[in-house]
């Protein structure tokens, strides 16, 4: 897939999470294969305003070519804020069109912009006006199952200016529940003649094998597939490159990358933070492990690296002299 002149050496891209893709994530994923990443979304607002966290959000370090996600419901104000990352030096700006959390999309901005396309329209525009490097964007569906409105989006932005799409197979109302709709998915594909991302239940090989054959999207946008499980972006390279299946991880290799993730977060944020996303993280790496329920309440309770680091020892020895 080409963006603009760059172009990737995979079909395996990360997804923007709130919460969860900062820079430590994404270098990890990086570090295991995804070709493509995109910082969590910033407020196009705050971020004007000078916002130090909105800052920090768009910092990037070794996890290029990184796109720099932003969000909001106003066209002069996106296109100052895309200017504004230019100084992180973001391989693209991806504008946010998709996010069906309520305090976004119930004040003007991310997926209620499906509800007004001529808006969304100007924003692509605008902010594709103020940028030289490639503009991006991320729907869904529709806002629900009764304006489906994709393609109609799709095209439109493509006009205005867009050189990537993002699709997530959901309505709005959905949010992460129901099944993916591919064929929506294909007509936005066929529709377009810029490169389309396929987003959506994204799992495991199969799955990401089923999502290009079913709508023949350019890429794979892979979000919470990755959670607890940077080793997605290398099994998906190497199925659907050479047609191999790469071993699971063996739990000592889950618990030795929890831990470097982990510490990776304490280098940028400080222990005190770390130890409390951790807890989060955690979660999703030792899901399925023995005793794993107990496990993740007592990660819970844990202010200190050295703390878990004692119970990565444990689960990994636990688990070994089962198997």
């Amino acid at each position: 897939m080409k963006l603009g002149n760059l172009e990737l050496k995979n079909r395996a891209l990360l997804a923007p999470m709130a919460g969860i893709a900062d820079r430590a994530f994404r270098e990890l994923c990086v570090q295991h294969g995804a070709a493509y990443t995109v910082t969590e979304m910033v407020s196009s607002k705050g971020l004007t305003l000078g916002d130090k966290k909105s800052a920090q959000l768009l910092t990037i370090g070794s996890e290029r070519p990184c796109a720099a996600q932003i969000f909001g419901d106003e066209p002069e104000t996106m296109a100052k804020a895309a200017e504004k990352c230019l100084a992180f030096s973001p391989a693209a700006i991806d504008i946010n069109m998709g996010c069906p959390a309520p305090k976004v999309a119930m004040n003007g901005g991310g997926a209620s912009l499906m509800k007004q396309p001529q808006l969304a329209y100007e924003i692509v525009k605008a902010v594709s006006e103020a940028v030289t490097i490639p503009v991006t964007f991320k729907i869904r569906k529709g806002w629900d199952e009764d304006s489906v409105n994709a393609v109609m989006l799709a095209e439109l932005c493509e006009k205005a200016g867009a050189k990537a799409i993002a699709i997530h197979g959901r309505t709005r109302q959905q949010m992460y529940s129901g099944a993916v709709d591919y064929d929506i998915i294909r007509a936005v594909k066929q529709a377009v003649g810029i490169p389309v991302i396929g987003n959506g239940d994204i799992i495991d090989e199969q799955s990401a094998a089923l999502m290009l054959e079913k709508t023949g999207c350019d890429a794979l946008m892979i979000g919470r597939g990755a959670l607890g499980n940077p080793w997605i972006f290398e099994r998906i390279n190497a199925y659907l490159s050479e047609c191999r299946v790469l071993p699971e991880p063996t739990v000592t290799q889950k618990m030795v990358t929890m831990l470097h993730h982990i510490q990776t977060i304490i280098d940028y944020k400080g222990e005190y933070t770390a130890m409390r996303e951790a807890r989060h993280h955690a979660g999703y790496y030792t899901k399925g492990l023995r005793g794993g329920a107990a496990l993740r309440r007592e990660i819970c309770t844990f202010e200190h690296f050295e703390q878990l680091e004692e119970l990565a020892y444990k689960i990994a020895k636990e688990n070994a002299s089962c198997s």
